[in-house]
């Protein structure tokens, strides 16, 4: 009998009352290799796997052996390192597929307006710009006149400017322009009054990873905007966050800006977006993003 066997139990020797709790052991050890190599950004040798997963080379090789088998895991003829094979990578392109970006988001962001009693919502791209497709109540009382399905403006909201900075500018230009056309004398706080005003924004957005406006489309209501990414490094959606200014903590690195950016990376990571993805910023130039 191998270490594999050794190391199995069985469901049927599990309570049936706690199925959470059985398992079989093999299985979860065999897990901590393809944990590995997900989380590396290359090929490995066999002894750097088994030293990552947690277990000697020996042991490692016979799961591999199976890996192999079933073609979760793939080794490369010449120089002998090991890396995810064709079936992983179908597993997780089924798994991709079946994400509903909005439906992983709102029970969290549910969650976070109860811990944080800000008002939230999410954004997506629409036809018309970016749409307001859940919102969540705090319950301060505070007077907010977005419903589902208003469309955000690009040059003065937070979710406005988040989707100026990491939406291909070919993409935004006419909504810009249709809003620079018909923005007259408007003295809002921060409005942009050229493109070259829009684009410094949106440069700064890039800059801190997120958007905020103070007192800009509604008067004393300071927003953030951050980004979700999809696995292909696109804006997937915007998490909303808003509150008056006098209970809105509105600083770069305060606790409103550092919870819900945790949550915003949280879903991006589940959606498969490993971090380093490549935007297509309002300039037109692919920059990267860390």
């Amino acid at each position: 009998m191998t270490d594999i066997d050794d190391d199995a139990t069985t469901d049927a020797q599990a309570d049936e009352s706690a199925p959470l709790r059985a398992g079989v052991q093999s299985i979860e050890v065999g897990f901590r290799l393809l944990q590995a190599l997900a989380a590396s950004p290359r090929a490995m040798m066999l002894r750097d796997l088994a030293a990552a997963a947690g277990m000697n080379p020996a042991k490692a090789h016979r799961y591999l052996v199976s890996f192999q088998r079933l073609g979760m895991v793939a080794q490369d003829s010449v120089s002998g390192r090991y890396d995810l094979g064709a079936f992983a990578l179908q597993l997780g392109l089924a798994g991709l597929n079946r994400l509903d970006p909005v439906r992983k988001a709102r029970p969290l962001l549910s969650q976070l307006r109860d811990e944080m009693d800000q008002t939230m919502g999410i954004a997506v791209w629409g036809n018309h710009g970016p749409t307001i497709v859940h919102w969540e109540e705090s319950s301060h009382p505070v007077t907010v006149s977005l419903r589902l399905g208003d469309v955000m403006p690009m040059l003065n909201s937070a979710t406005g400017r988040l989707y100026g900075a990491y939406l291909p500018r070919r993409q935004t230009l006419p909504l810009i322009e249709r809003e620079f056309a018909t923005l007259g004398s408007t003295a809002l706080p921060d409005m942009p009054r050229t493109l070259a005003d829009y684009d410094a924004i949106c440069a700064d957005v890039r800059e801190h990873g997120a958007a905020r406006t103070r007192g800009g489309v509604l008067p004393g209501i300071n927003a953030f905007s951050m980004p979700v990414f999809d696995a292909n490094g696109h804006l997937a959606m915007a998490l909303v966050v808003l509150g008056a200014q006098s209970v809105f903590d509105a600083a770069w690195g305060g606790a409103v800006d550092c919870r819900v950016r945790a949550v915003a990376q949280q879903i991006s990571s589940e959606l498969g977006y490993l971090g380093a993805g490549r935007q297509e910023p309002a300039n037109g130039q692919i920059q990267g993003r860390a």
